[in-house]
C-alpha cells in the first residue's frame, strides 16, 4: 500500500485531534482537582513528604493555625504512627469557583499501628466532609496548589 502526501496529512490531522481532544478533557478545572487530590492522597499513604509538598502552597493557611512546614511536619507524625494506612475518600465532589477548586468528600482512615484506633475513632466519626481547595496559580492548566483544608467538626490540637 503507498501512502501519499494527502492520506499522511489526513492521519496526522486526526491524530493531533484525538491528542487534542484528550488533553482538553484532562486539563478541564474538575478533571484536574479530581486528579490532584487523588494524587496527593496517594502520596500521603505512601508517607512520599517530598511529592506532599509539591502539592502543597507556600501560602498555605488553615483554621488549625497551621501553615505549609507545620502542616508537613504534622502530617509526618501522625503517619509516622500509621505503618499500613489507607485513605479512602467517599462520593468526592469538584466545584470550581473564581479560579478555585474545591475538593469536597468525607475521608474514613483505615489503619494498623500504635495511635491507629484513636486517630480512626476520631476521623472517621466526623459527620462533616473535609474540603480541600486548591487555586489556580498560573496559565499552566495543571498548575494547582493546596491552600487550605476545612473540616468544622475537626478538632486536631489533642494530637
Amino acid at each position: 500500500m503507498r501512502v501519499n502526501f494527502r492520506d499522511g496529512f489526513y492521519a496526522g490531522l486526526l491524530v493531533a485531534l484525538i491528542v487534542g481532544v484528550y488533553l482538553a478533557r484532562l486539563w478541564q478545572p474538575e478533571r484536574q482537582i479530581e486528579l490532584h487530590n487523588a494524587h496527593l492522597l496517594s502520596q500521603i499513604e505512601k508517607k512520599n513528604w517530598a511529592t506532599v509538598a509539591e502539592f502543597v502552597a507556600d501560602d498555605y493557611q488553615d483554621r488549625w493555625g497551621n501553615d505549609r512546614a507545620l502542616l508537613l511536619e504534622g502530617l509526618r507524625e501522625v503517619f509516622r504512627a500509621l505503618p499500613n494506612v489507607r485513605i479512602e475518600p467517599a462520593d468526592p465532589v469538584m466545584r470550581t469557583e473564581n479560579s478555585s477548586g474545591y475538593w469536597t468528600a468525607k475521608i474514613t482512615i483505615r489503619a494498623t499501628g500504635e495511635f491507629a484506633a484513636m486517630i480512626e475513632a476520631r476521623v472517621n466519626s466526623l459527620p462533616a466532609p473535609f474540603e480541600l481547595e486548591w487555586p489556580h496559580r498560573s496559565a499552566k492548566p495543571w498548575d494547582w496548589k493546596l491552600v487550605c483544608v476545612r473540616n468544622p467538626e475537626l478538632e486536631i490540637s489533642g494530637l
